[in-house]
């Protein structure tokens, strides 16, 4: 029987570039309101799952909708290009 073996190490040895920038980083906080803001938006339509809609729902998610507008609207004054949208 013959043993078939990578011929790659098994783990790949860790390399400087991997980390994110600088740059990146502070990008990714002023990104952070939009983010959160989308989240919110999906937590309250992930409710919805499983259970029809009531009144509190509607106004939740109409509530965390207008965040990610408002999220967006700052985010696009701030930098002056648009995130691209997640829904």
């Amino acid at each position: 029987m013959k043993h078939i073996a990578a011929l790659q190490d098994l783990v790949t040895p860790w390399s400087d570039d991997l980390e994110p920038t600088d740059a990146e980083l502070d990008a990714i906080e002023a990104e952070m309101p939009l983010i959160l803001a989308e989240v919110e938006l999906l937590d309250a339509l992930i409710v919805l799952l499983d259970r029809p809609a009531s009144e509190f729902d509607g106004r939740r998610i109409r509530r965390a909708h207008r965040r990610v507008l408002a999220a967006r609207r700052a985010a696009a004054n701030k930098t002056g290009t648009i995130p691209p949208a997640v829904a």
